[in-house]
């Protein structure tokens, strides 16, 4: 929470970052942090560095999240909001490769690492629709991952574990990267539409092949199972 203070004081001087984006950075750390306590499976041991760097980029995310209520004030000043979403897609990959370094690999490492994400996408979706960069489409970007998610409740298998995959990662990236310069100054237009239509058409089509793997592998398991 001191780190958390001391960026946005030094948010509220550089850029002017309005009170009530400070309260809403604020409660939105406060809620992660105590989402990352409850759910953490050992409570006597530490975080260790991979999720404590995730921690950090969690940080950066909810700064991003309490700037998304401070607009038009600051409209000016996309360049810097630009700036630190690059700052959480370089952390993102940082916390990776310290948890393969430290061999502190875990699976509710991958899972905080996971959720952070998608709540980065969301975050950047939100900032683009209030600077009137993208319509109310954009959110398709940021929801799909939870609508997946609410998709698991009627559909249960949709909840079975998926292999490791590079190409979702590499999907993941082009709509943290895409988003990003479409928050720079002067990227509109023809430009910026085609990166956010692009982004969601890979992104539709990333979910489809794992949603095909699921049901796949349901149908497997139901004839592996028949007596």
């Amino acid at each position: 929470m001191v780190v958390l203070a001391l960026v946005l004081a030094a948010l509220v001087v550089v850029i002017g970052l309005p009170g009530l984006s400070v309260m809403w950075a604020v409660l939105v750390y406060a809620g992660m942090v105590v989402l990352l306590l409850r759910h953490w499976p050992d409570q006597s041991q530490s975080l260790g560095v991979a999720n404590r760097i995730t921690l950090g980029r969690a940080l950066v995310v909810a700064v991003l999240a309490g700037a998304s209520a401070g607009f038009p004030a600051l409209a000016p000043h996309t360049g810097v909001l630009a700036l630190m979403a690059l700052v959480a897609l370089v952390l993102d990959g940082v916390d990776g490769w310290a948890a393969r370094r430290w061999r502190c690999v875990s699976e509710f490492g991958a899972r905080f690492d996971m959720e952070l994400d998608a709540f980065l996408i969301l975050v950047l979706c939100a900032l683009l629709w209030v600077l009137d960069r993208a319509g109310v489409w954009v959110f398709a970007i940021g929801a799909m991952r939870y609508l997946f998610v609410l998709a698991m409740r009627p559909w249960p298998w949709l909840a079975a574990p998926l292999p490791p995959s590079q190409r979702r990662k590499a999907v993941c990236v082009w709509q943290v990267g895409s988003l990003l310069v479409c928050l720079l100054p002067g990227v509109r237009g023809g430009f910026a539409l085609f990166l956010l239509w692009a982004a969601l058409a890979l992104l539709v089509w990333s979910f489809a092949l794992d949603v095909r793997w699921l049901h796949r592998q349901r149908a497997v398991s139901a004839v592996g199972s028949f007596p």
